[in-house]
């Protein structure tokens, strides 16, 4: 019989995005598989309230910070709690009040740290202390992201794992459309451009605004949807303002029925510019069989492959941007193709049992956990 193990997961992160997600899917998966689960983050983070919501047990830190009341609240919840089989940590925040939290006690567990993004790792010998002597295994969001470590920063190979995000394809399955445009109150006779991003600079809302204000004329049927909240909303209302854009681009914000909305789509694009892995949204999407534009960041060639599961193009570029959208928009076979192949690779690629596998293969790994006879 395989023993149980004890997880617990710090993150110091007060903002909400795939990252965050991606941490309680996961906790909320291996309590499904039997594992023991904890999460620790501050009481403001918006992760507190959802693991709540999601039944993942959870207990508040000041960890927001990297100071010595962060440092004092975890090293003393680690010593309360002796018999912790993994820490797995998130953030810089986290990841470091962790590794100097272990290294002053007798008995700490060992760390595991997830990547979740591919901004650059710096040389700094402290940095490397905590990669490869404080964190006993590396997990990355894709691919990509590993062999950003292994080139840049010459981080030992043997002890990174790539394990991309899971999401659950049961969810994120392709609906009937007209049924889920009637549930939302959109109009059937129109096509439907959307993103699903937290309102933030990076995620490159700017760049589609821009974009779609050149179509607009030309394809008076397509509107643009913006799924999420954030801390651009009022920029970018002003600047949909600014382009007389009103009537033809709707905010929606934070929605729990993001399955359903993907659903009453045509057309799914992330122009983001940030360093990110491969973005939950993005799998999503290809998992409700929708076509996607996306740009060239981070592990995002991993999912979607440049006119085989979607449409590439470079960040910060208004107009490949344009040209990508503008050719799936006029090709409604072209967008069946990619839709579908991108299902497919969803199908493949993409399920949650293989992520929770994968980490807790990782997890067993670092803490010599295995059958017990």
């Amino acid at each position: 019989m395989t023993e149980r193990l004890s997880i617990v997961h710090t993150e110091s992160s007060c903002g909400w995005g795939g990252q965050e997600l991606r941490t309680l899917t996961e906790a909320a998966g291996m309590l499904k598989r039997g594992q023991r689960v904890l999460l620790l983050c501050p009481p403001e983070a918006p992760m507190h309230a959802h693991a709540v919501k999601l039944g993942v047990p959870v207990e508040a830190l000041p960890i927001a910070r990297k100071n010595w009341k962060g440092f004092v609240a975890l090293r003393n919840w680690l010593k309360a709690h002796p018999n912790i089989d993994v820490l797995n940590t998130h953030s810089s925040t986290d990841a470091w009040l962790a590794a100097l939290a272990c290294v002053t006690l007798r008995h700490a567990p060992p760390v595991v740290r997830t990547r979740h993004v591919s901004t650059p790792v710096n040389n700094r010998a402290a940095t490397r202390w905590l990669y490869q002597r404080a964190t006993r295994h590396i997990v990355t969001a894709g691919e990509a992201l590993k062999q950003q470590l292994i080139r840049d920063n010459r981080f030992d190979p043997a002890r990174i794992t790539s394990v991309p995000t899971g999401i659950d394809l049961a969810r994120y399955a392709p609906r009937d459309r007209t049924e889920a445009r009637r549930a939302l109150g959109l109009d059937a006779n129109r096509h439907y451009l959307s993103i699903v991003a937290t309102l933030r600079n990076w995620k490159g809302h700017t760049y589609l605004l821009e974009a779609f204000t050149q179509l607009a004329p030309a394809y008076p049927d397509w509107d643009l949807v913006l799924v999420g909240d954030g801390p651009q909303r009022h920029n970018l209302e002003k600047l949909i303002a600014k382009f007389g854009l009103e009537n033809r681009v709707r905010l929606v914000g934070n929605r729990e029925d993001v399955e359903t909305w993907l659903n009453a789509f045509d057309l799914f694009v992330l122009p983001s510019y940030g360093e990110e892995g491969v973005s939950q949204s993005v799998m999503q999407a290809m998992a409700a069989g929708l076509p996607v534009v996306a740009t060239t960041v981070g592990a995002m060639a991993e999912a979607v492959q440049h006119e085989r599961t979607g449409l590439l193009v470079p960040p910060r570029n208004t107009d490949a941007l344009r040209a990508a959208l503008m050719h799936l928009m006029d090709d409604e076979g072209l967008r069946h193709k990619l839709g579908t192949a991108g299902l497919d690779f969803a199908h493949q690629h993409f399920g949650l049992e293989r992520m929770l596998a994968r980490m807790e293969a990782v997890f067993r790994s670092v803490c010599s956990k295995g059958e017990k006879k």
